[in-house]
């Protein structure tokens, strides 16, 4: 008797330990409406989240438990996804239409993430149709524990930017205008947190300040600069990097970077400078660096940038390294996984394209141009729903012939280590993201991809990771990227029309392990929608 009271004791002992250990929650209660608001000065209706444009900043710390509770109050469907958040072992949370069925008018839907081993600068926004062009976005910042040793000194503060194109149309008006065959128009302006000139941070001189910076454009590379100022890049997408100075960097569409800046120069405000790349004309938004105490405004001219040199773009995104002694967002050095060394278990080719169906225009990967089914792949896939996708729709290389349209769905194999290319045949600057996992960014080069160009393009030491790569014109880039996230992930241009009108595909990791330690299931308040009604 004595001994079962022991072990009761004892199991009600490791049950309250566990209680206690178990990660923190942060919770979030977001209601998105419609709003008035003029970013450009002229009144549009915009997508606002708990009434604010730009949308909440989250912060959190790594491997927290993030419950965020979305009212959609609009009157259309409406999701978010997670830009860079790797969503471990659960796609049911990412938030775009291959995963999820969409929130209705009127209701309600909790998003349950954990953001395990995970530090670094990311984002959300609205995914379905164009509601990102008039709001529905934010920034996702997760800080490290302090038990994990950050490699740079603690800032004073931090300052959250997010840049942005913008249209003065309705999303609606895009939208039409894209489903009725017309490529979306150049933006009319760029702004900073909302607003092209208005933006403002103040800083003590002498001090140090983290600077996050993230392109939420739909459609434009941004230059980024601060008057006076030098900045040192300490992340990128979630990987800390060697501690290069920058004048400027560019930052393509959907990527995201932290910058370390020390305010040694002459009290007085200095503009702080983004401006769109590979445009004509150049879009330019202006906010403000102000020293505490100063009186003195900041003074033309603005510093100077780069507008289309390709070929100065493709040569700084080489400067951008992994810092090999810097632990991750667990206690371990970033550096102890040696994925140079890695047998590669297969390489996919994937080549943007676009062409006119029907007479409309449409954007394919392969010549596959994808189309979200009324039932999410995931759903169909879960519960074995037949004609919703065919595994395999596309294929593993570039294709001839006319491009189709289809749900767009590539296989691999749970813990693949697969080489992707993006070959970019076209004159216009990509951007690719992918769902559910990093990846290192190994090689950029001109012209037609081939195998030989690995010994000489590749970097196989201390390429960074990150979740968004850019593909330059009549180029090509590959990643390497580890598969061990299970479930059905979006492979994207991050280029928001192109992926509307097609540019995009789901890959699907899988193994026939019916476990947790896999693939967590399907959520008790999962919506259904389709056949999986």
């Amino acid at each position: 008797m004595k001994m079962l009271l022991f072990y009761i004791g004892l199991l009600g002992w490791m049950c309250v330990c566990c209680v206690q250990g178990e990660d923190p929650y942060r919770n979030f209660n977001w209601v998105v409406t419609y709003g008035q608001i003029s970013p450009l000065g002229l009144p549009q209706r915009g997508i606002l989240i708990n009434g604010l444009f730009p949308g909440p900043t989250i912060e959190c710390e790594t491997n927290d438990n993030v419950i965020v509770n979305v009212v959609n109050k609009l009157d259309e469907p409406f999701l978010i996804t997670w830009n860079g958040v790797k969503q471990r072992k659960t796609s049911w949370q990412d938030g775009v239409l291959g995963t999820n069925c969409p929130i209705p008018p009127n209701s309600q839907w909790t998003y349950r993430m954990q953001v395990k081993d995970q530090i670094g600068t990311f984002s959300y926004f609205a995914s379905i149709g164009m509601h990102r062009a008039v709001g529905g976005f934010g920034a996702f910042n997760i800080q490290a524990r302090p038990v994990i040793f950050v490699p740079y000194l603690k800032p004073a503060a931090e300052f959250t930017l997010l840049v942005s194109d913008w249209w003065k149309s309705d999303h609606k008006t895009l939208r039409q205008r894209l489903d009725s065959g017309k490529a979306l128009r150049k933006p009319d302006g760029l702004l900073i947190n909302g607003s092209p000139r208005a933006t403002s941070f103040t800083g003590q001189a002498g001090q140090r300040y983290l600077f996050r910076v993230s392109n939420m454009a739909l459609t434009t590379s941004i230059n980024f600069r601060i008057q006076g100022h030098t900045m040192t890049l300490v992340e990128v997408e979630g990987a800390h990097t060697l501690h290069e100075s920058y004048e400027s960097l560019d930052l393509h569409v959907g990527q995201s970077v932290s910058f370390l800046v020390t305010l040694h120069s002459p009290a007085k405000d200095y503009f702080i400078v983004a401006s769109t790349r590979f445009t004509k004309p150049v879009l330019t938004a202006t906010g403000i660096l102000h020293y505490a105490g100063s009186t003195a405004k900041a003074s033309l001219p603005l510093p100077v940038a780069p507008t289309y040199q390709v070929h100065w773009s493709m040569k700084q995104a080489r400067t951008i390294r992994w810092n090999l002694t810097a632990n991750a967002a667990r206690p371990n050095p970033q550096g102890s996984f040696h994925y140079g060394t890695i047998p590669i278990t297969r390489t996919v080719i994937f080549a943007n394209s676009k062409t006119k169906i029907g007479g409309k225009l449409r954007y394919a990967v392969n010549k596959v141009s994808h189309i979200n089914p009324a039932t999410p792949l995931k759903l169909a896939d879960y519960f074995n729903i037949p004609g919703v996708f065919k595994l395999n729709s596309i294929q593993p290389t570039p294709r001839a012939g006319p491009t189709v349209l289809a749900p767009s769905v590539i296989g691999f194999t749970l813990h693949d280590f697969v080489e992707i290319v993006f070959q970019n045949n076209e004159n216009s600057i990509q951007s690719w993201h992918l769902d559910g996992n990093d990846f290192w960014s190994v090689g950029f080069g001109g012209g037609q991809w081939n195998s030989t160009l690995r010994k000489r393009f590749y970097n196989l030491n201390d390429a960074t990771t990150r979740y968004t790569v850019q593909v330059y014109p009549k180029s090509w880039s590959a990643i390497l990227v580890a598969l061990d996230n299970k479930g059905m992930w979006n492979l994207r241009s991050a280029n928001w029309p192109r992926q509307y009108l097609g540019q995009q595909l789901y890959a699907r990791v899988w193994n026939d392990e019916k476990s947790l330690f896999t693939e967590y299931d399907i959520p008790q308040n999962a919506l259904r929608c389709g056949k999986a009604k």
